[in-house]
């Protein structure tokens, strides 16, 4: 398996509880072999995005330093326009038959884990 999807927005969680079963998430797929993980993580209600997209993706961010992540993806940029879109989807073929391939999703992120 290469990859996988979290959903961090179900049951509304807070930020720290979001954050706490991404870094668990992130160890277990890498484990299980996972190589992709599609974090959902929602947009907010407002239409100007939610505390814990924000949160969530500074954290992933903060993976890639760490060397625990190589890539993180915003929904926005996940698609065959922008080059690392492409290139993801070149390194997981499989990733072109998700249904937020080309759809522009700010409630999304998608992570690349590190080998």
């Amino acid at each position: 398996m290469s990859f996988a999807t979290l959903n961090l927005e179900a049951g509304f969680p807070t930020v720290d509880d979001a954050r706490r079963r991404l870094l668990g998430e992130m160890q277990s797929a890498r484990a299980r072999g996972v190589r992709v993980i599609k974090v959902i993580h929602g947009w907010g209600s407002s239409g100007e995005g939610g505390k814990l997209g924000a949160a969530i993706r500074k954290s992933l961010r903060l993976r890639v330093k760490e060397g625990k992540a190589s890539l993180v993806l915003p929904g926005e940029r996940f698609s065959s326009d922008t080059n690392e879109g492409r290139e993801l989807v070149q390194r997981h073929p499989n990733l072109r038959n998700d249904r937020d391939y080309n759809r522009a999703n700010p409630g999304i992120t998608l992570v690349e884990l590190a080998l």
